[in-house]
């Protein structure tokens, strides 16, 4: 007998899945395989800005902390890449200099290896307030990453699968 997405993404319409968090857990495994890239990237973002999971920047720095050294460059790179000049220069002096003063900054994995979850979530929560718009960047990004996403927990991805669930209903 085959996977029937919408039959499973039907239980989490109206936040009804968030029941049950390990299911979600579960559950987002084989809805990852399946759904439109679009709809995990919009499923992700909606749980990184819903107010029963953690603040982004708290988010962000657990993945960070669960995340092998060319994700965490590659979360920094997003997180970098609109921000001033002046802010470049101060997460250099806080962190070290890892980032190309001149030009789009550029982390590469072994640079990623030195900072720490901590430091990854105050660099998220930076950004956030200079670009709200980051928060959909990262959505973005985590949905290449979907076994990253799992990390975040039963309860967000009960998010994540409602937002796909009304993305397929649609």
């Amino acid at each position: 007998m085959g996977f029937d997405l919408g039959n499973l993404l039907q239980q989490y319409l109206g936040g009804a899945g968030a029941a049950d968090p390990a299911r979600a857990e579960q559950d987002f495994g084989n809805v990852a395989q399946q759904a439109p890239r679009p709809a995990l990237a919009q499923g992700v973002t909606e749980a990184l800005r819903s107010d029963q999971t953690p603040p982004f920047s708290q988010l962000v720095g657990q993945l960070f902390g669960r995340s092998d050294p060319t994700q965490r460059a590659g979360m920094l790179n997003q997180l970098l890449a609109n921000v001033s000049p002046a802010m470049l220069a101060s997460l250099a002096g806080s962190v070290g200099n890892l980032f190309k003063q001149d030009g789009q900054p550029q982390v590469t994995p072994e640079q990623a290896e030195q900072i720490t979850p901590q430091q990854a979530q105050e660099i998220a929560a930076t950004a956030e307030q200079l670009n709200p718009g980051i928060v959909d960047r990262m959505g973005d990004f985590y949905a290449d990453h979907p076994t990253l996403v799992k990390a975040l927990g039963g309860a967000a991805l009960a998010i994540v699968l409602g937002k796909i669930a009304q993305s397929h209903q649609n």
